[in-house]
């Protein structure tokens, strides 16, 4: 463990024994003899005593010096001390959402047993969801994204400066040639095509980096778009000087939040090359404008720059909060084996936390409704290359109607899969200033639930199972009604 650590772990001990014999801190300088000022440093994790002043403390604490020193806690810090030891609060960059570790270390200094409390029950939802190390740190990363409403200037300014640098221009469609040329005349990089193929385990696997040779194996089943892709990401790393990084795409496993937040980083850039901000901004104002809703000017958009369309997906994700002041959306990526009546909810980003579309019910069945699984039957329907499709969608719950749009495509490394991106936007005053089609009559609507499980639509014609977490809500809610009602009844005096 880390000296820091150790502090802590020692000053957290040395509270616990001093409040169970009831006294102050007052009471144990008094004692010992040793200033209330020090003895506080000491509790906060800041100092750490020398043996004489162990000696002191283990006395006039009828405790022994061992117990004192040992790093092994009771059950009642024990759940703190596990965090301590995962390096939780080093992994994770704390600065980014404006927290301070020392503030953190003192939070639990000052009420261990309610935050072990805390720790615990954390700890226990983890453990009952299968809740992972890297879900964790992805879940941070999607919190750190929705803070900055997915927006980063930094990395904006950072692909311009790129673009000027080595002169490839944002004003048309990049090809992978471009980008190639600049890994291996720039940074030093060998593309070896050949290698992955004869490795059947790695299928999945769109690229692997060997940073010692500079060697960038590429997989034979990516096109030209995803080829792009990649060499912004490895131009990004370079470009941007990520130390830390994951070396296979898709990833494996993550060892940091470092490698999570500069893959993030990393993609964010390439998304920002390959759809440059102010080519894709005027292209989509342009469609906005129009009176009526055509989906071939959707097609047109999405084909013009070299970019898959869940790039495309993700990049409206930035755009439409900064440059259409549209700053409440969803986005949603679902995974569909052909043949099947199963549809995974793997990606999902909320910059608005209030609305409904969230997507943590995974063992219920998601709103069939819903143009994200619409696009994913009729892919798999017509069999073909990508279809797209735009809904506004009624959530009678809360009297929420959100503009959805979606694409599905065929997915290239799961052949009896699909997979479906769509962005949803709430309607209100600000989207009816930007989109001028939303009056067209030609636009579907449907009055959609979250989950089967969930809905409150009695005449659903696509149901999928009863409305079992509802009604069993209903219940409770009619059973609290009538208790209230006999304790109002009884509580009259007679």
């Amino acid at each position: 463990m880390e000296q820091d650590y150790i502090k802590i772990i020692f000053g957290l001990k040395l509270k616990q024994i001093r409040t169970e014999r009831d006294l102050s801190l007052f009471g144990l300088s008094k004692l010992t003899g040793l200033s209330k000022s020090y003895l506080n440093e000491i509790e906060k994790g800041k100092k750490y005593p020398k043996p004489d002043k162990i000696n002191l403390l283990s006395e006039h604490l009828d405790v022994s010096y061992d117990e004192l020193v040992s790093l092994k806690l009771d059950k009642n810090l024990a759940p703190i001390g596990e965090i301590l030891q995962s390096k939780v609060l080093k992994d994770i960059p704390l600065e980014l959402f404006g927290v301070q570790e020392s503030t953190l270390i003192d939070i639990i200094s000052n009420a261990p047993a309610k935050v072990t409390a805390f720790i615990s029950t954390i700890i226990e939802i983890a453990r009952h969801y299968n809740f992972s190390r890297e879900s964790f740190y992805l879940a941070a990363v999607r919190s750190f994204q929705e803070a900055n409403l997915n927006y980063f200037e930094d990395l904006e300014k950072a692909v311009v400066s790129f673009s000027k640098k080595y002169q490839v221009p944002l004003t048309r469609s990049i090809s992978s040639k471009e980008l190639e040329d600049v890994l291996v005349e720039e940074y030093g990089y060998i593309v070896n095509n050949d290698e992955l193929k004869a490795h059947t385990e790695l299928e999945n696997l769109r690229s692997v980096f060997v940073p010692e040779t500079k060697t960038l194996l590429l997989s034979t089943n990516i096109d030209e778009a995803q080829r792009c892709f990649i060499y912004a990401k490895e131009i990004a790393y370079n470009f941007l000087d990520l130390k830390e990084r994951l070396y296979t795409f898709s990833w494996i496993a993550f060892e940091s939040f470092d490698e999570v937040l500069n893959n993030f980083y990393a993609s964010y850039f390439a998304g920002a090359l390959v759809l440059p901000r102010q080519e894709f901004t005027k292209e989509l104002k342009s469609i906005f404008e129009q009176k009526t809703f055509k989906k071939q000017p959707f097609y047109n958009l999405i084909r013009s720059f070299n970019a898959s369309p869940e790039s495309f997906y993700q990049r409206l994700t930035n755009i439409l909060p900064r440059d259409f002041k549209l700053k409440q959306l969803f986005f949603l990526r679902f995974s569909h084996l052909k043949v099947t009546n199963h549809y995974h909810l793997n990606k999902e980003l909320h910059l608005s936390r209030q609305q409904s579309p969230h997507g943590n019910e995974t063992d219920e069945h998601y709103c069939r409704k819903w143009i994200s699984l619409k696009v994913l039957d009729r892919i798999e329907s017509n069999q073909s290359d990508h279809e797209f499709e735009i809904q506004i969608s009624h959530y009678p719950n809360d009297e929420r109607y959100y503009l959805v749009m979606a694409s599905a495509t065929q997915d290239p490394f799961k052949p009896d899969f699909y997979r479906s991106i769509s962005v949803g936007i709430p309607i209100d005053a600000a989207l009816k200033r930007r989109i001028s089609f939303l009056d067209d009559p030609n636009i579907s609507s449907e009055t959609v639930g979250v989950t089967c499980e969930r809905c409150p639509i009695t005449d659903c014609r696509v149901r999928q199972a009863p409305a079992s977490i509802l009604t069993k809500e209903l219940k409770d809610l009619k059973i609290s009604k009538v208790v209230t009602e006999i304790q109002e009844k009884y509580s009259k005096p007679n």
